[in-house]
């Protein structure tokens, strides 16, 4: 069994309660040393990178030990002093690359001694193309490429090895009522827990596998109703500090004119980044042999390519541990440039090994901007870099001159890249896990693109003239039709339990002056804890952290002490700042834990070097060396990299090549088995740049016809005209749930049609009907 290694992590506990559109997570992790030795382990857990980690403890026998934050260094300190001292310390901190992965030091654990681990965070909920709320618990980190040569330090191996148990629950409560709950995985049936419908309870079914992340989508009636949250200051916290103060939090929805919505651009510049590396080659379902995720993102690509207006320029650049582009500039989109992307897409493979995304994206922000044409920059990832914190500090420092939508491909990719792309991009994020269609997402971004941009964005406050706003958020540098914008602010100063503020966001959008307006009271909510001052506080961090001074990137001096303030204040972690938990015990010494053999250690990555494995096999691979027992957790846990060589190093070789040797990844030339071709791809791949379609046996394929069946009911003359009419109709007659991502080129053939001004589409639309078997009208086609 894996305990035989020295693992000590025994089980998982994970409770979520979810207030409208915030998450509190709090997670209990219990471990027992069955060594007959001390045991010092390094734990790596994913995290949701725009989660507030507000709590650590441990509880050793009955002694509870709560953490406190202070900044790395001395936390660092603390922990060597009193490991070398024969004490105990637990030591939690953000990755210094990437603010969702953290370490999770546990030392010394006696031999026979137990330890319960209890984190909690706060998160805010994304809303889902669905107006669905996603809350994700990684269960899954990826392996995180790290660029330059450096070795990889995240592996993982498969699920069902994983030794211990997860169980979990979520409370979801909101002022309107709650009408589903769904899940990736089995749940139990929803149980409401009053007549109104606005509570509710739910948990995961008996027998569930640790084989996937535990993705919960949570839906409310009126979902898209503005709110204010105001909370209580902390009785224990100074009057006038962020803690001390009630903070209050915005949840805002713009509405835009429908005839502004409905009206897209014809101007712009694409560009499509698609992640070729190995671990794209992953099935987008790993319970099953399902579409890869390269698959799946050509598939994609090849709609987002049909689907872009005449007039526009376009590129498509891929990357791995090197990068390509289809053409050296982008180019105006027409049949013939369309026609050789969608050729060079289609044979696009997932054998560009790394994950080098700064190159691809430092290059294509050196290319000058298309004026009357700006940039907009769709990316595509698993999410598996190292460099999480470089790639979003390059698109922040370009996001005058373009914008960003990211989309997450597949179980484990990174939320803080993901989400960091599109938030100091300007964009918008997306997540692709299981067995979602990555269709619907990416087109509605495209929509979101491909509206006007808003400009002139500004917020204002109303409040008594007794209360002071600090707003702690970001300002608000982008709006959507449907989506949320939150602010924070600290409220200082007093004011009646009657009194109201308000809040006026004004906006432009294609000339026409707009503004969203949110009425709230000042009256502090009840029950709420400290959940809108951690957010207040870590959206406070964030934006302090991302302010940087020189070339160089080096953070000012002032400003990281600015961020310890808030942290250690706040009690919320930071890139400069650890919570730090120590036991002193009785005094006694206690044996020290082994230390990793270094020679072993630079051993092991010589082997991973000379056999030149591509990085998606290390998900398949078991580092048994004692230098790092790599296990992949269905909540948290991913690394766990013991302090002591106790296993045979050859069983590490013989897994490694084991996994190597059964892994289809890397630069094989044999392609993945592929499902069927899905038939609305295969008509959308026969549309012509300018939206039409052409009279051909392939077009009677696609719509389950013959040629002859097709070419006879022809009216005469309309041979262009005839097969368009032909594929609107089999759109609107066969495809309807799938409007959304046909949607847009199907606008570019009607529009195609209308300019073709022919007198025979009534005859048309009544011949096509007739053939398909459809009764689609006219004026439901735009005609």
């Amino acid at each position: 069994s894996w305990s035989c290694c020295g693992v000590p992590l025994k089980s998982v506990e994970v409770e979520l309660q979810v207030r409208d559109h915030v998450a509190t997570v709090v997670s209990t992790l219990n471990y027992e040393n069955k060594e007959d030795k001390p045991l010092e382990a390094v734990f790596i857990i994913p995290l949701p990178g725009d989660a507030a980690v507000c709590h650590f403890s441990a509880t050793i026998g009955q002694k509870q030990i709560v953490a406190e934050v202070k900044e790395k260094k001395q936390a660092h300190e603390e922990y060597d002093d009193f490991m070398s001292s024969g004490g105990q310390a637990f030591l939690l901190e953000e990755s210094d690359q990437s603010p969702d992965i953290f370490s999770l030091s546990v030392g010394s654990l006696p031999p026979g001694e137990s330890a319960s681990i209890r984190l909690e965070y706060v998160t805010e909920l994304a809303v889902q193309a669905d107006d669905g709320l996603r809350f994700c618990l990684p269960a899954v980190l990826n392996p995180r490429y790290q660029p330059q040569g450096a070795s990889v330090q995240v592996t993982s191996v498969p699920a069902s090895l994983v030794p211990y148990s997860l169980s979990f629950s979520a409370r979801v409560s909101s002022p309107r009522p709650v009408s589903k709950v769904e899940s990736n995985c089995s749940l139990d049936p929803l149980q409401y827990l009053n007549t109104e419908q606005t509570q509710a309870t739910v948990g995961l079914a008996a027998g569930h596998k640790f084989d996937r992340d535990v993705e919960v989508l949570i839906y409310y009636k009126d979902a898209h109703q503005p709110t204010a949250v105001v909370e209580a200051g902390q009785a224990s916290a100074k009057p006038g500090s962020l803690m001390g103060d009630p903070v209050v939090m915005l949840s805002l929805y713009p509405e835009f004119p429908q005839d502004v919505v409905s009206s897209l651009a014809s101007c712009g510049e694409f560009v499509f980044l698609l992640d070729r590396s190995g671990s794209m080659d992953f099935p987008m379902n790993k319970r099953k042999r399902d579409q890869t995720r390269i698959g799946s993102a050509r598939d994609t690509l090849l709609l987002l390519l049909k689907s872009l207006p005449m007039g526009c320029y376009f590129n498509i650049y891929s990357f791995g541990t090197r990068y390509e582009h289809i053409f050296p500039k982008s180019v105006e989109y027409s049949q013939k440039t369309m026609g050789k992307a969608v050729k060079k897409v289609t044979f696009m493979k997932a054998n560009l090994r790394g994950t080098e995304i700064l190159k691809p994206l430092q290059h294509i922000h050196s290319q000058p901007c298309i004026p009357n044409h700006p940039r907009q920059v769709f990316v595509f990832t698993d999410g598996q870099v190292g460099n999480t914190k470089d790639v979003i500090s390059l698109v922040k420092k370009n996001s005058g001159s373009h914008r960003c939508f990211s989309f997450g491909i597949g179980e484990g990719a990174s939320s803080a890249l993901i989400n960091g792309l599109a938030k100091e991009g300007g964009g918008h994020a997306q997540f692709i896990t299981g067995a979602d269609r990555m269709q619907p997402k990416v087109m509605q971004s495209l929509r979101f693109a491909l509206h006007p941009t808003v400009v002139d964005i500004s917020v204002t406050w109303d409040l008594p003239k007794e209360v002071s706003v600090t707003v702690l958020s970001p300002p608000i540098t982008t709006l959507f039709q449907g989506q949320r914008s939150l602010v924070y602010a600290q409220l200082s100063g007093q004011s009646s339990e009657a009194a109201e503020g308000c809040v006026t966001v004004k906006y432009s959008l294609a000339g026409h002056p707009l503004q969203t307006q949110l009425n709230f009271s000042l009256k502090p909510a009840q029950d709420t804890g400290s959940t809108v001052h951690s957010l207040g506080a870590l959206s406070l961090i964030r934006s302090l952290e991302m302010e940087k001074k020189g070339d160089g990137g080096e953070h000012d001096e002032v400003v990281r002490k600015k961020v310890v303030e808030v942290s250690v204040q706040s009690g919320v972690s930071s890139a400069f700042t650890a919570f730090i938990a120590v036991n002193k015990g009785n005094g006694e010494q206690v044996p020290q834990a082994n230390v990793s053999n270094p020679q072993l250690f630079q051993l092991l990555h010589k082997v991973i070097g000379l056999l030149n494995t591509p990085a998606a096999v290390y998900d398949h691979c078991i580092l048994c060396t004692g230098v790092f027992m790599v296990l992949t957790d269905r909540d948290f846990l991913t690394i766990c990299a013991i302090r002591s060589v106790h296993t045979d190093f050859f069983v590490f070789i013989l897994y490694l090549i084991c996994f190597s040797e059964k892994a289809s990844y890397g630069d094989k030339d044999i392609e993945p088995k592929q499902p069927p071709r899905d038939p609305l791809l295969q008509l959308v791949s026969l549309q012509k740049a300018s939206g039409c379609w052409e009279l051909d046996p392939a077009l009677a394929d696609a719509l389950g016809k013959t040629s002859e069946e097709v070419e006879n009911t022809k009216p005469a003359s309309v041979g262009y005209l005839w097969a368009t009419i032909l594929a609107m109709i089999w759109l609107y007659g066969f495809k309807m749930d799938a409007q959304e991502e046909w949607e847009l080129l199907a606008i570019k053939a009607a529009s195609w049609l209308r300019a073709q001004n022919a007198p025979c589409v009534t005859e048309c639309v009544e011949a096509g009907n007739a053939l398909l078997g459809c009764n689609v009208q006219k004026d439901a086609l735009g005609l």
